[in-house]
C-alpha cells in the first residue's frame, strides 16, 4: 500500500514538474493584436527554457499552427506537438498555419537570441552576449537580466551587466535609464553613441527627446568618458597595425636592402621573387592536403624554407645568367630585371592561371585576441610582427656573425681589396643575391597569410620596398628596419584623416623631400655604390 501510494506521489510531482507553457501565454498568439501577441512571445521568451526555444524556434520557422478553437500544436511531419502539455500526437483536424508578420518574427528571433545565454555551453553564451552587444532592444531586459543572475563566468558577466544597461536605455522609467547610462561609463561600445547623442538633441517644436535633466546630464558624461576610451582604442589599433604594416614593408624590403642596398643591383623582379614565395608556400598548402591531411595546419613550417630555396634558387639562376654581366650598368640592369619580371608573371599565369588563388590561414593563426572592450588583434598579424623580428634577427646574425657575412661586408667595403686577399668576389656575388632573394621568398610567405596569390601580387610591393631602403639609407639593416616601421605607422595614422590614397601621396611626397635634404637617407650610405 506505501509503495503504491509512493507511485501516485512521484507521478503526481512528475506531472507537476512538467507543466508544459501556461495556455494564458498561448492564447494572444492567435488572436489579432499585433502588440499582444509581441508581448506574448516577450513573455515565452522569458521562461527560459526547452519549451519556450522550440515554440519560438517552431514560430520563426512556419511551424506553428492552430486548430479553429485556438489550441497551438508544433507540427513536424505527420506528428504534432503540444506546447501547453508536452504530448505528442496525431495531427488535429483543421489545423491551420499561424500567420507570422515580419514584427513577430522579428520579435522571435530577438528572444531566441536572448535565451542563447542560457546555453550550457559557455563559448555559446559568450558569443550570445558578444551579439548583443552590437544590438539589443528593451523587450530583452527581462530575459538578460535573468540570465545575468544565474551567470557566474568572471568574461561573460560584466558583458551582460553592459548589455542589460544598453537595453534599459530604452525603458519608460527615468530613474532606470539614469542608472543604465550611469553603468555604461564603462563601455568600449561605439554603438552607444548615436543612443547617448541622441539624448542631448531637441525635438523639432523645442522639447527635448529625453525629457529628464539628470538622465541628460549623466548622457552627456558618460558620452565624454565613451570617446575617451574610443579614442585611445583608436590610437593603440593604429598603433599595432602600423606596426604590423611595418613588418610587411620590412619583410618585402630585406631582401632589397641586401640586393640593392649591398650590391646596387637595381632589381626590378623582386616583387616577382615575393610572388613566387608565395606561391611555394600554396604548392605546400596542397602537397600537405593531399598527402598529409591530418597535419594540414603545420604546412607553413614546411613552406619556409621551401620558399626560401626555391627563391634563393631562382636568384642564383638570374644572377648567374643575366645581372652578373650588367654589374655597374645600373640602366642595362633595371631593364633586364624588369624583362625577368614580365617573364616569372606570364609563366606563373601559365602554370597556375591568371586567377588567384587561395592560402588559407592554419587553425592557430585564424581568429584574434580582444583587447581593451572592442579591439581585435588577428593572430596571423602577430604572427607575421614576430616572424619579422626573427627574420631580422637571423640576416643580422648572418651578416655580422657569419663567415659569408663577413665576406659580404668585406666585398662591400672594398671589392678590390677583397679579390686581392683571395675571396673570390664572383662566388660572393652569387650567394649575397641568392641570400636576398631568399628572404624576398619569406616575405612571399607572409604575404600569402594576408590575402589571396596571384600573378600580379609583387607589383603592389615593389614601390613601397624601394622608398623603405632608399628612406632607410641605402646598405643599412637598421635603417631598413626604421624605415618600415615608420612608414606603416606614418601610412596607419594618415588613412583616417585623409584616406589610403592621399596617404601614400604624402607619405611619397614627404621622402622625396627627405631625400632631397638627406640623399644618404637616415643613416650614411655605405656599399659598393658609395666606392
Amino acid at each position: 500500500m506505501l509503495r503504491k501510494l509512493f507511485l501516485i506521489v512521484c507521478l503526481g510531482l512528475a506531472c507537476k514538474a512538467y507543466a508544459g507553457i501556461d495556455p494564458a501565454l498561448l492564447a494572444p498568439l492567435t488572436g489579432d493584436d499585433p502588440d499582444a501577441r509581441v508581448e506574448a512571445i516577450v513573455k515565452i521568451g522569458a521562461l527560459a527554457n526547452a519549451d519556450a526555444t522550440r515554440l519560438l524556434t517552431a514560430l520563426k520557422n512556419d511551424a506553428l499552427y492552430a486548430t479553429p478553437d485556438g489550441h497551438l500544436y508544433i507540427v513536424d511531419d505527420d506528428n504534432a506537438y503540444d506546447p501547453a502539455t508536452g504530448a505528442t500526437g496525431p495531427l488535429p483536424e483543421g489545423l491551420d498555419g499561424l500567420m507570422v508578420n515580419n514584427r513577430l518574427r522579428g520579435a522571435a528571433d530577438d528572444a531566441l537570441s536572448a535565451l542563447k545565454l542560457f546555453a550550457p555551453d559557455r563559448a555559446l553564451r559568450l558569443a550570445a552576449a558578444t551579439e548583443l552587444q552590437k544590438s539589443v532592444t528593451l523587450a530583452q531586459a527581462p530575459l538578460i537580466e535573468k540570465a545575468l543572475t544565474a551567470e557566474n563566468d568572471a568574461e561573460i558577466r560584466p558583458m551582460l551587466q553592459l548589455v542589460a544597461a544598453t537595453a534599459n536605455l530604452q525603458s519608460p522609467d527615468g530613474a532606470k535609464r539614469k542608472a543604465a547610462v550611469e553603468a555604461l561609463a564603462s563601455s568600449s561600445n561605439a554603438n552607444l553613441r548615436p543612443l547617448l547623442q541622441a539624448m542631448q538633441t531637441d525635438n523639432p517644436d523645442g522639447t527635448h527627446v529625453e525629457p529628464d535633466e539628470g538622465v541628460r546630464v549623466a548622457a552627456a558624461h558618460t558620452l565624454a568618458a565613451l570617446d575617451s576610451r574610443l579614442a585611445r582604442t583608436e590610437f593603440i589599433g593604429n598603433l599595432f597595425y602600423g606596426i604590423s604594416l611595418g613588418s610587411v614593408l620590412l619583410l618585402t624590403a630585406l631582401g632589397l636592402a641586401i640586393t640593392f642596398g649591398l650590391m646596387g643591383i637595381i632589381n626590378m623582379a623582386h616583387g616577382e621573387l615575393l610572388m613566387i614565395g608565395a606561391y611555394t608556400t600554396y604548392m605546400c598548402q596542397m602537397g600537405f592536403r593531399r598527402f598529409l591531411p591530418d597535419a594540414l595546419d603545420w604546412y607553413l613550417v614546411a613552406a619556409l624554407p621551401a620558399a626560401f630555396i626555391v627563391t634563393a634558387a631562382v636568384g642564383v639562376a638570374l644572377e648567374r645568367t643575366v645581372i652578373r654581366w650588367l654589374y655597374g650598368r645600373p640602366l642595362e640592369t633595371l631593364l633586364a630585371t624588369w624583362g625577368i619580371s614580365l617573364i616569372l608573371m606570364q609563366s606563373v599565369r601559365t602554370i597556375f592561371g591568371a586567377q588567384n588563388v587561395e592560402v588559407a590561414n592554419p587553425a592557430w593563426m585564424s581568429g584574434g585576441v580582444t583587447v581593451l572592450g572592442s579591439l581585435v588583434l588577428a593572430y596571423n598579424r602577430i604572427a607575421i610582427i614576430v616572424f619579422a623580428i626573427f627574420v631580422v634577427t637571423g640576416v643580422w646574425l648572418i651578416l655580422n656573425k657569419t663567415r659569408l657575412g663577413l665576406f659580404v661586408r668585406a666585398v662591400m667595403q672594398n671589392r678590390r681589396m677583397a679579390g686581392c686577399v683571395g675571396v673570390s668576389t664572383a662566388k660572393i656575388d652569387m650567394m649575397t643575391f641568392g641570400l636576398g632573394s631568399g628572404i624576398a621568398g619569406l616575405g612571399g610567405v607572409a604575404l600569402s597569410q594576408l590575402g589571396n596569390v596571384g600573378p600580379d601580387l609583387g607589383q603592389g610591393y615593389i614601390v613601397d620596398s624601394f622608398m623603405v631602403v632608399v628612406l632607410g639609407g641605402v646598405g643599412q639593416l637598421a635603417g631598413t628596419v626604421i624605415a618600415a616601421l615608420g612608414l606603416g605607422e606614418a601610412n596607419k595614422f594618415l588613412e583616417p584623416v585623409a584616406g589610403a590614397v592621399l596617404a601614400k601621396i604624402a607619405i611619397l611626397i614627404f621622402i622625396i623631400i627627405f631625400i632631397q635634404k638627406r640623399p644618404q637617407g637616415l643613416f650614411a650610405m655605405k656599399g659598393r655604390s658609395a666606392e
